[in-house]
């Protein structure tokens, strides 16, 4: 197919005045950045010119999005009610912007056949200038005695506070020589930092003090860490207790004869 005249601006413009109202950032990049970092296996099957957008939700997408989203939408179990809104909003989003134009949307809870995730979200954040990618291999004179340590993405205005949820490829728009590939901010410079910050995302990630490894202008509200503290087998009846899904009807306990008759078999 030939290539869209589509230009950066012609998306990013349309994407953002969409999501960023409802609490997302976008960030474009081309594939070729990310595949450039990657092994053959991690590829994105598209050209390098070709036009892609990280999504990323700041603290605000739980009050501006989720909430409301909770309270017009039907919650369909067992998927996750986040991914479910994330998935609504990016999904109504390109319909709504690009209804000519041909893009692959990839979600950060998705799995290739493989089991391989379907894109390396922390990766896609880095190369597009959103937030840093601190990884082991960022720290000199590791103290760690061979342990492996987890890297994670910092961003410049929320520190630990935001998450990437999706990377769109518009498959049929080049990109130009116009896009220069921006440094993403390096907010954590110093080595000692770097340890600090990596200690804590792997080994005390519950109290999350990791997210505040640099001043930020704003994190979740209470009511969001009170969701994303509880286990995710218990969200629905904490959403339930907040009065924004309905409540359950207790069903008895029934033996195998009297749910087959429940259910209308004989």
């Amino acid at each position: 197919m030939a290539a869209s005249s589509a230009s950066v601006e012609g998306v990013i413009g349309p994407l953002g005045s969409v999501l960023t109202k409802l609490g997302f950032e976008v960030c474009p990049l081309k594939v070729g950045w990310y595949n450039s970092v990657l092994p053959p296996s991690f590829h994105l099957p598209y050209p390098d010119d070709a036009l892609a957008v990280v999504v990323l939700s700041t603290p605000a997408m739980f009050e501006q999005a989720f909430l409301p989203f909770l309270e017009h939408s039907s919650i369909q179990k067992p998927s996750d009610p986040v991914d479910q809104c994330v998935r609504h909003c990016v999904s109504t989003a390109v319909s709504q912007c690009f209804p000519e134009l041909k893009v692959d949307v990839r979600y950060d809870y998705e799995l290739l056949p493989s089991r391989k995730p379907k894109f390396l979200a922390q990766t896609a954040a880095h190369v597009s200038g959103a937030a840093f990618y601190y990884q082991q291999s960022d720290v000199t004179d590791q103290p760690w005695a061979g342990r492996k340590m987890f890297g994670v993405c910092i961003h410049p205005s929320f520190g630990g506070w935001f998450a990437i949820r999706a990377l769109l490829v518009f498959e049929d728009v080049a990109v130009g020589p116009e896009l220069v590939q921006p440094d993403p901010p390096d907010c954590v410079a110093s080595r000692e930092d770097r340890i600090k910050l990596l200690e804590a995302f792997n080994l005390h990630w519950q109290d999350w003090s990791y997210r505040d490894i640099v001043p930020v202008g704003q994190t979740y509200s209470e009511r969001q860490k009170e969701y994303f503290s509880t286990p995710p087998a218990q969200r629905l009846a904490l959403l339930r207790s907040w009065g924004l899904l309905p409540k359950e009807e207790a069903q008895p306990d029934l033996s195998p004869c009297e749910q087959n008759q429940a259910n209308g078999h004989g």
